[in-house]
């Protein structure tokens, strides 16, 4: 049985879980790239019957799942994956199975980058490590406002972080209640309020047709010119061409971003260069302590697979 674990960019998967249980039935490589061109990840892939992919870095639509005549097994880590096609893989007789995933990490990341903005901790240690000192006024974070999108797992474990700080929490979603924001700590507004008062805006929602583009250049019109938006859910929530323009312009105060439209970003992308971003490479949910439950859960659900008793399958 040969088994692929792909987008390992850190290159831990076999250290962070014990494979000893798959072997030696099975064959096991591990790939720390990403490849994009559909012809060069046939032809790396087309002899596995069981691969282990890692949440949204390498995408499996019909059309290369229907080239992959061998695999048998996908497992994915986390609950779900919108960048795989569940119903083209039932149909064609690939069992799609997901691993459990912490909320805390990402929300944790999400604080950290409020922080470091609030704070501007990039350009002072960028001052630091070049042999400088001070160079900018942070703000403090007691007594501002926190603006959450999305009042759910995620959203929830944010605006309970404002609060500890001392923030007034409003929030903002389709479907939010009164109710359950005030069950969070937290005051249900409408989206344009929202953008107008909040002096940290962050943004926890499931990529969608409903939210793709919901930050849109109208949005970002709103916003205080010294507020910042952060976004460590997906790239694409926010129009990126409208948020460039912004931060360009000095619009708004700057943008935290964990997530982007293209991933890995290209090196020489335009939001690498702004002095009023700042950007982490997608590690929201990349910790020492998901990362064990998501490499000992993908060896898991293989080996129940393997037992004729896949767990943990995902339907669509």
């Amino acid at each position: 049985m040969k088994i692929a674990l792909l987008d390992d960019y850190q290159g831990v998967a076999l250290a962070c879980a014990d494979w000893s249980g798959l072997l030696p039935a099975a064959e096991i490589t591990v790939f720390r790239d990403t490849l994009t061109d559909p012809d060069a990840l046939v032809a790396r892939l087309k002899d596995f019957e069981i691969l282990g992919i890692m949440r949204e870095r390498t995408p499996f639509p019909r059309s290369l799942l229907e080239r992959l005549p061998n695999l048998k097994l996908l497992v994915t880590t986390g609950h779900r994956n919108d960048s795989v096609d569940v119903a083209a893989a039932r149909a064609l007789g690939i069992t799609v199975c997901g691993t459990p995933s912490s909320a805390h990490a990402a929300a944790e990341l999400t604080w950290a980058l409020i922080m470091a903005a609030a704070r501007r901790v990039d350009l002072e240690t960028g001052s630091f490590r070049n042999g400088g000192w001070q160079v900018g006024l942070g703000r403090d974070l007691k007594g501002a406002t926190l603006g959450v999108v999305g009042l759910g797992r995620l959203g929830s474990l944010v605006a309970g972080y404002g609060r500890a700080f001392g923030m007034k929490v409003i929030a903002w979603s389709q479907n939010l209640t009164a109710e359950r924001a005030a069950e969070q700590g937290a005051e249900a507004v409408d989206k344009e309020r929202l953008f107008r008062e909040a002096d940290f805006i962050t943004l926890h929602l499931r990529l969608s047709d409903r939210s793709r583009g919901l930050v849109n250049a109208e949005i970002l019109s709103l916003m205080k010119p010294d507020a910042w938006v952060v976004n460590t859910s997906r790239g694409p929530i926010i129009e990126r061409t409208a948020l460039v323009a912004a931060l360009k312009e000095n619009r708004i105060g700057g943008a935290a971003l964990d997530v982007f439209d293209v991933e890995p970003l290209p090196a020489d992308d335009e939001l690498r260069r702004l002095d009023n971003v700042v950007a982490t490479p997608h590690v929201g949910y990349v910790s020492r302590e998901n990362y064990a439950t998501f490499y000992r859960e993908t060896a898991e659900d293989i080996a129940a697979f393997l037992a004729g008793k896949p767990r943990n399958v995902i339907e669509g």
